[in-house]
């Protein structure tokens, strides 16, 4: 793949890394859901966030199965219809793989625009099937959520490349 310039030469993932991230993630979404808003309609679901991340980035290793995983975990989690956020996310990673090629070659900023509407359409999705459901509608502050999420991209963006960006063995003579 031809490079951008004032692109860096990323160091591979390690996968350890990259499964201890969304864990680390899962267990965010758990708390937030606990903790002082409860399930506000506006906390945005940082699992999403990571999720697409490495759909994007790393598409041969997390994609579609992964997102059924942690869909099915977080539908454990929240007590909501068993399979809601399992079909968001299982349809979220495969956006997010369809278009990783494409959405690579932007900045992070212009990243963010584009995986807005993927976000979007997750909470939309477990919007159709909680109504379906016979669930209440929780409010317009649903979405906000979206937005929050597209915000927290370039951040999720510097913290989970980090490891990539270091050198593996630091020398003054190396521009690497």
């Amino acid at each position: 793949m031809i490079m951008r310039p004032g692109q860096q030469l990323l160091l591979p993932a390690n996968p350890v890394f990259i499964w201890s991230s969304l864990l680390v993630a899962l267990l965010l979404n758990m708390l937030m859901n606990l903790g002082l808003w409860g399930r506000a309609a506006w906390v945005p679901d940082l699992l999403v966030v990571v999720l697409v991340f490495w759909s994007v980035h790393q598409p041969l290793r997390i994609g579609v199965g992964t997102g059924f995983f942690f869909g099915l975990l977080m539908d454990v989690q929240q007590g909501s219809l068993l399979g809601q956020h399992a079909l968001a996310y299982t349809v979220l990673g495969y956006f997010a793989v369809f278009v990783h090629r494409r959405l690579l070659w932007f900045d992070v900023p212009t990243q963010a625009i584009q995986v807005f509407p993927l976000f979007v359409a997750a909470h939309l999705l477990e919007l159709v099937v909680r109504l379906i459901a016979g669930g209440g509608f929780p409010g317009w502050s649903y979405g906000l959520a979206p937005v929050i999420e597209a915000v927290l991209w370039p951040v999720a963006t510097v913290i989970l490349l980090a490891p990539q960006r270091r050198a593996p063995d630091p020398d003054d003579n190396r521009p690497l």
